[in-house]
């Protein structure tokens, strides 16, 4: 069963979740307030290179509230677009299984109680920070309701792993895979479009990695060149290729050709805080962004799961 819709020639998230719950569903990301072991020194003290400071949470809750709070708080901003819409409860920012199991334990289980619409909870973490005992914690939390577990890939390629200082390789990911869908649990692949240094070639390759292995969904964004980021300042001093939106649009459209029907493409565009956007400023337009993406596949006829070579 595929999720196209006229609009979009994919499995668009949407579509998808309004079809497994019925309803409209959005996700609540919330701030638990966990570290990093890029940053605190168990694997290294800087992080990933273009990691806002905010862990990527730019646009979480505020840790320094409660779960409770923070869930209703952005609850209501929601609800303002969408009246009558389910759940998913998101821990978005940093590393959300590095911690003790006792605390994992509290946090999970207290999130998936904090509404009767929650249907499912998505945990973003990192490939090398999933214990055992976690998994199988995981494992068991997944026969009470849907576990998404979203992992940053970011790219197949070991140079291009190496630059941005993420701390693990694409062996600790496939890992991470297996050992997360031996238990059932959805898995949620991250990748970025406009690397430094990256062709267009290596972009779609990673991409059509993707389709080999045993995902559920993927999530697809541009670099953003953020500052107060290592990325941001050598960016400023030594300046480096940009993808324009044209350009970021192909590539885009080609990677969703790529992937085979059984995946859910959960976005193709991101956010970024405007206030520390260095590039691409087109990325303020995220709904031009993804117009765009439908409409150069309609023109090019491509839709998931058969491409066309242009």
């Amino acid at each position: 069963m595929n999720y196209f819709t006229p609009q979009h020639q994919y499995n668009n998230l949407d579509s998808y979740l309004k079809s497994r719950f019925n309803t409209k569903v959005f996700k609540v990301a919330i701030n638990a307030n966990f570290t990093c072991p890029n940053r605190d020194g168990t694997i290294n003290t800087t992080g990933c290179i273009f990691c806002s400071e905010s862990g990527s949470g730019d646009f979480a809750g505020n840790p320094a509230d409660d779960l409770l709070h923070q869930f209703q708080t952005i609850k209501t901003i929601i609800h303002k677009k969408w009246k009558d819409a389910k759940y998913i409860v998101y821990f978005q920012a940093n590393t959300n299984t590095y911690a003790k199991i006792d605390k994992l334990k509290t946090l999970f289980d207290s999130a998936i109680n904090l509404d009767k619409k929650i249907v499912a909870i998505s945990i973003a973490t990192r490939c090398d920070s999933i214990s055992d005992e976690t998994l199988e914690y995981l494992g068991e939390l997944n026969k009470r309701l849907p576990v998404w577990v979203e992992l940053g890939l970011q790219s197949i390629h070991p140079q291009t792993m190496e630059y941005l200082n993420l701390g693990y390789n694409l062996t600790q990911f496939t890992k991470a895979i297996t050992r997360l869908r031996s238990k059932n649990i959805e898995v949620i692949a991250h990748i970025i479009n406009g690397l430094p240094y990256e062709t267009p070639k290596m972009m779609i390759e990673t991409a059509k990695f993707l389709s080999t292995q045993a995902i559920q969904g993927v999530k697809i964004h541009s670099l953003f060149i953020l500052k107060n980021t290592i990325l941001g300042n050598y960016y400023l001093t030594k300046p480096f290729k940009i993808l324009s939106l044209d350009e970021y649009v192909m590539i885009t459209s080609q990677q969703i050709a790529h992937l085979n029907q059984n995946i859910i493409i959960h976005r193709v565009s991101g956010d970024a805080p405007t206030k520390d956007l260095i590039e691409p400023l087109w990325s303020k337009k995220k709904l031009v962004v993804m117009n765009e993406i439908d409409k150069y596949m309609k023109l090019h006829n491509l839709y998931q799961g058969k491409i066309k070579d242009l």
